[in-house]
């Protein structure tokens, strides 16, 4: 299988997961990483390790969709089977879910259904919970909602400030992702409706 990674900024999420391929944790390709973001620091990683990337500015379509649908003829192009987000700020038109039902995942900083949106972890912090986490879901036609493939929770303590809050988050995301990869990748993924089930 090959897939590609979506990603608009430092890219540590990609990084974790070109690792995880290296090491054959994941056993498909990274084809492709597209950003939307000409600067994005995720960019220079997937070429210093050695993967075709990609750049289109949206600035340059008239409608999300017809941006959307340039970059899913790049992706035929490259064969791509299934794509990951890692940071990837721009939320996918109705028109590019469709054409990869169930095969989109993505990472959120927070426990969905609690605090979607671009600023999970401060949300989280600032709101005052007392617990964290992430969530991997499968993507669809809305922000933050598709079927939810697994979840992590750690606790907030009084002790931390925002920016070592992000620090654990992180550290979760960069040894969860790979992990839910791989489990599409073997085919463990069952969703039904809203559950999603690991199958052995």
């Amino acid at each position: 299988m090959k897939f590609a990674v979506f990603v608009s900024g430092q890219g540590s999420n990609l990084q974790a997961i070109i690792e995880a391929v290296e090491k054959e944790e994941i056993k498909a390709e990274l084809a492709l990483v597209f950003s939307n973001r000409r600067k994005a620091f995720a960019l220079q990683r997937a070429e210093s390790a050695g993967i075709k990337t990609l750049f289109l500015d949206r600035r340059h379509y008239a409608t999300p969709q017809s941006y959307d649908r340039d970059i899913v003829i790049h992706l035929k192009e490259a064969g791509i089977d299934f794509i990951v987000l890692a940071g990837y700020m721009k939320i996918l038109s109705a028109f590019f879910v469709k054409k990869y039902p169930k095969k989109i995942l993505n990472i959120h900083p927070s426990l969905l259904p609690s605090f979607k949106g671009a600023r999970g972890i401060k949300d989280t912090f600032t709101y005052g919970a007392k617990v964290a986490g992430i969530t991997i879901h499968f993507v669809d036609e809305k922000m933050d909602h598709g079927p939810i493939i697994m979840q992590e929770s750690i606790k907030v303590s009084e002790k931390d400030t925002l920016e070592t809050l992000e620090e654990k988050i992180h550290k979760i995301e960069h040894r969860i992702y790979p992990k839910a990869i791989s489990l599409f990748v073997d085919g463990r993924l069952k969703a039904k409706g809203r559950k999603v089930e690991v199958v052995s």
